[in-house]
Parts: structure tokens; C-alpha cells; sequence
């Protein structure tokens, strides 16, 4: 069986027992995106769940996407309405400046920052009451770091930035990102961890994102994300905000990246029963092989015609699921608000009075 070159990264193969198969390796600039480690952890996703994680789209040229599709659409302009996010901040800044936890000083630990732009007006009013200690930025994306540290050290010069790639799927939060260098400086210095962007509802196992996070915090900090209310099942079928804009961002990364013809697959977008999640789709209409052979990888990936591999997913919480959820990790629910839209929900939670 002889295969037939189409172009430098890509072969079709053809025999009478096989249907054509068009083999494809991954780009250059994608095996320079990721470490050895990510290289490993996406291959096993795509094999065993049929899924590029999400989280990877935010690396490389993904981040410029990324922030394209927030700085159009997100950030909020005369003509549009306020940012969901920035109004829940200000609606419960009762409850996340220091006063509930009865602290002088709060550091503000932005797991998955991407541009920091969500917590500057929240960041100024805390800074305004001299509660603010420093302001750590973690994030998958060393892209999305720069610019986060770009963005805020031009807004707050005066405030203590920190940062680091982390990915809170993978693990908990190690002290030592925020200790101050004697114990008893940390005494009156107390933890808000932030999880905005309702990324909660992108992650592929949510409930070790709450026990990591649970297993990071202390018996003063709190827990702060954001998250949609109500049923996926009745997804009314309209794409609109990320499930549109970035969605086509990624769709087309992946394509390039992968080395995938436009000609070969489609996007496709509906409901997942099996994860009871909204999610988009590349859809195959040829066999297609995927080739990773570069930073000593040597694996195939078998993808056949009217398979589906997902690039993107949203989880929308009922209250009682979402509560059962927090308090399987050792978490109790501290506050909840709606924005005057309904459906975006800010949830401040802390440590299980059985965790402390």
C-alpha cells in the first residue's frame, strides 16, 4: 500500500479493505505551544474522549483569539450593555472586600486571569479602601499572562503583581504563591480566589476543580465564580456570544494548527445528553489520521468519517446540582446573586465548617 502525497504535512492512504485516509501532522508552531507533559495529556484526550481540551486554545496564537473576541465583544462599549461580570463584582462587593472575613488585607488570586480586564474596576475600589495586599495572576497561558501584567501594572502600579502558569484542573494552588515571607504577616491577610468568565462551565471534570481549589484555600479565604443558571437540555439551538464568536476563533485555530482541510470537516454545535453540556463539534467527513511524531512522540490517532472530536463546552447549573457539587468538594455556600439578566450568577463560597 503506497500513499499518495498531497502536501508536506499531510498523505492519503487507499487500499480495497480501508477507505482513503488522509494522514496529517500538526504544525511546527503547535508542537512549540505546548510541553511534553500537555503534548501527552491532549493526545489522551482526544483518543480516549474525543476532545481537544479548552483549555489548550488559550496557548499560542489562541490567546490573540481569545482577547480579540473579548476586547469586540465583552468589554462594554456606549452602545452595549454593562459586562455581566463587572456588575456582579460591584453588586457583591459586600461580601468579597476583607469585611467578612474580618481581615485587614486581602490578596486577590485571579485563577484563569486571561487580560485581567474583568477585576479593574473591583481591584480600584478595593485599593481605594487600602484592603488590597497584591494581586496574583494564574493562568494555563503565558500569552494571557504578559498581557495581564501589561494591563494591570498600567492601571495599579503602585499594587504587587505576582503570576504564574497554572492549571487548576491539574492540581490545587501551592501556598507559597501568596505567603508572605513570616507567618505572622499572613494572620490578618486573608485569600479571594476568583474563577470568572464562567469557566467553571468550560472545564471537563468540574467537581476536581472545586476540590482543588477547596484543597488551596484556608479557613478565612473564599471562593468567588461566576456561572449561567438553567437547563442545557433546552438549549434553544441560537449561538450567540462565546458559543459564536469564539467558537469560530478556535474552530479555525484548530483547523490550521492541525493541519485539517476546511474541505474535510464541519462545526457543529448542539447538546450533549451524555454530558449534559451545550458543545461544539469538528465533524469529520473523511477518515482522517492524526500524526504526532515530534518532541519524542510517536502516535496515531484514528479519526473516522462522521466522528466528532469537542472543541468547546458549557455547563449550566440547576441551583440543587450546583450546591450538591460544592458540598462534595467540602465547600458551603457563602452568598449567590443574579445579575438583572437571570441567567449569570456570581457564587461566593468557604471551606466546609467540617474542612477547618
Amino acid at each position: 500500500m503506497t500513499p499518495q502525497k498531497i502536501d508536506s504535512n499531510s498523505q492519503v492512504y487507499s487500499d480495497i479493505s480501508n477507505p482513503i485516509s488522509r494522514i496529517v501532522e500538526p504544525s511546527s508552531e503547535f508542537y512549540s505551544i505546548f510541553s511534553q507533559e500537555e503534548l501527552v495529556e491532549l493526545i489522551q484526550a482526544l483518543e480516549l474522549k474525543r476532545e481537544f481540551p479548552l483549555k489548550y486554545s488559550y496557548k499560542g496564537r489562541g490567546a490573540n483569539i481569545w482577547n480579540n473576541f473579548y476586547q469586540k465583544y465583552v468589554v462594554p462599549k456606549w452602545y452595549q450593555t454593562p459586562n455581566v461580570e463587572i456588575e456582579l463584582l460591584k453588586k457583591n462587593f459586600a461580601y468579597i472586600n476583607g469585611n467578612y472575613q474580618d481581615c485587614n488585607k486581602i490578596n486577590i488570586v485571579d485563577v484563569g486571569c486571561g487580560n485581567s480586564y474583568p477585576v479593574k474596576n473591583f481591584i480600584s475600589q478595593l485599593d481605594k479602601l487600602g484592603k488590597i495586599n497584591k494581586y496574583i495572576a494564574l493562568d494555563i497561558s503565558q500569552e494571557l499572562l504578559t498581557l495581564s501584567q501589561a494591563n494591570f501594572t498600567k492601571w495599579f502600579p503602585s499594587i504587587e503583581f505576582n503570576s504564574s502558569t497554572f492549571d487548576i484542573e491539574a492540581s490545587s494552588i501551592p501556598a507559597d504563591i501568596w505567603q508572605n515571607s513570616t507567618a505572622l504577616q499572613n494572620k490578618d491577610i486573608a485569600n479571594i480566589f476568583l474563577h470568572l468568565g464562567v469557566t467553571i462551565a468550560n472545564h471537563q471534570d468540574r467537581n476536581r476543580v472545586f476540590q482543588n481549589f477547596k484543597n488551596s484555600m484556608g479557613k478565612n479565604d473564599l471562593l468567588v465564580f461566576t456561572n449561567e443558571i438553567g437547563s442545557n437540555s433546552q438549549w434553544d439551538g441560537k449561538v450567540r456570544g462565546g458559543c459564536k464568536y469564539h467558537v469560530d476563533g478556535i474552530y479555525t485555530w484548530i483547523k490550521n494548527e492541525m493541519e485539517i482541510s476546511s474541505e474535510d470537516c464541519e462545526l457543529v454545535r448542539k447538546y450533549d445528553v451524555k454530558t449534559d453540556s451545550i458543545t461544539a463539534n469538528i465533524k469529520f467527513h473523511q477518515n482522517y489520521t492524526l500524526s504526532f511524531s515530534k518532541l519524542g512522540l510517536d502516535r496515531q490517532i484514528e479519526i473516522l468519517k462522521d466522528e466528532e472530536i469537542t472543541i468547546w463546552r458549557h455547563h449550566k447549573y440547576q441551583m440543587p446540582e450546583l450546591i450538591q457539587d460544592l458540598e462534595k468538594a467540602g465547600l458551603k455556600l457563602v452568598h449567590s446573586s443574579h445579575s438583572k439578566y437571570l441567567s449569570p450568577i456570581m457564587v461566593i463560597c468557604k471551606l466546609a465548617d467540617s474542612e477547618i
